[in-house]
């Protein structure tokens, strides 16, 4: 099933162009099922990339899914034209008194910047707390995830001495979690930051089942019992060049970055970089808008409570 989002989206031609079933809105309103309603907060500075990323790992579903765009604020951005954003982001005013079946905020620039010096923290308070009353469930992404454990448990910021960057190996905890259901044993995922989810902190501060760790990069996935709340710590949205060009952008404004690891053929950045995470990046997309959102949201989204998720899925 295909996922409708504005017909003048750059997106669309990129996913069409790719065989990804995106559905006209004309088309969509023929449609004789409810889709998803599913909200992407977008928090990254090159807003139409990263928008096309999540769009595509959002197709790979059985499910029609209308996803709309929310922006924090209205500020510009030298990174996305102003007409881009006016004609596809809704502001926060917009959608406060409506109910979704899903929410995803991505990852931001900010593994550095202290809670409380983020432009938009209070922002980002007001429409995670909205969530709670107004969402079946939401997915955090790598420094959302940092923010959501903020705002949920009150787990103070965690920082490494150094970024992680590259493509590591994890292991997953539970292969009969929802969230899991046909991962392998071992996989990988992209990570960049320099946000620190230890195992043992979170499973000794938090009541969240720890879905899936690296021996180097940590906690990788996560989840709240109820799976109104997914955490995902690295980003696996990203192209095969994503983490090329930010390793180029950091050398080139002299940061002195780490060569990301695990990325280039035989660690040389002249080499093309090989994609090892596609695969479980659409799998856990899947997994996440059928186990956590189509399997928990009421039909009617006017009809939102917390009765509707206690059934159990299984």
């Amino acid at each position: 099933m295909p996922i409708k989002i504005p017909d003048r989206l750059p997106a669309t031609d990129i996913l069409r162009s790719e065989n990804i079933f995106v559905m006209s809105e004309a088309r969509a309103a023929t449609q004789g099922i409810r889709p998803l309603k599913v909200l992407l907060l977008n928090l990254m500075p090159k807003k139409i990339e990263t928008e096309t990323q999540f769009l595509r790992l959002l197709s790979n579903s059985p499910l029609q899914v209308d996803v709309e765009l929310l922006r924090i604020d209205n500020r510009p951005t030298k990174n996305t034209p102003t007409e881009h954003l006016d004609t596809f982001y809704r502001q926060f005013e917009m959608v406060k008194d409506r109910n979704f079946d899903g929410l995803i905020v991505t990852g931001a620039p900010l593994g550095l910047v202290q809670f409380e010096d983020v432009l938009y923290w209070e922002e980002i308070q007001i429409i995670m707390n909205w969530a709670k009353e107004h969402v079946t469930s939401t997915m955090f992404v790598c420094w959302a995830a940092q923010a959501g454990l903020k705002l949920l448990y009150d787990l103070p910021k965690r920082t490494r001495k150094e970024k992680i960057s590259g493509v590591y190996e994890h292991k997953i905890h539970d292969r009969h979690h929802p969230v899991l259901r046909g991962f392998d044993d071992l996989f990988k995922a992209p990570h960049s930051r320099y946000a620190d989810f230890s195992p043992s902190y979170l499973a000794e501060h938090t009541d969240l089942d720890i879905l899936a760790t690296s021996e180097v990069a940590g906690v990788y996935l996560a989840s709240t019992k109820d799976k109104r709340n997914v955490f995902v710590t690295g980003h696996p949205e990203y192209e095969v060049d994503t983490l090329h060009h930010e390793y180029i952008r950091d050398c080139e404004q002299g940061i002195e970055p780490n060569m990301p690891v695990n990325y280039y053929p035989d660690d040389n950045a002249s080499n093309r970089p090989v994609a090892s995470w596609r695969s479980h990046g659409h799998l856990l997309f899947s997994n996440w808008l059928n186990y956590c959102v189509y399997q928990q949201t009421p039909y009617d989204l006017d009809d939102f409570s917390e009765a509707n998720f206690t059934k159990d899925d299984e």
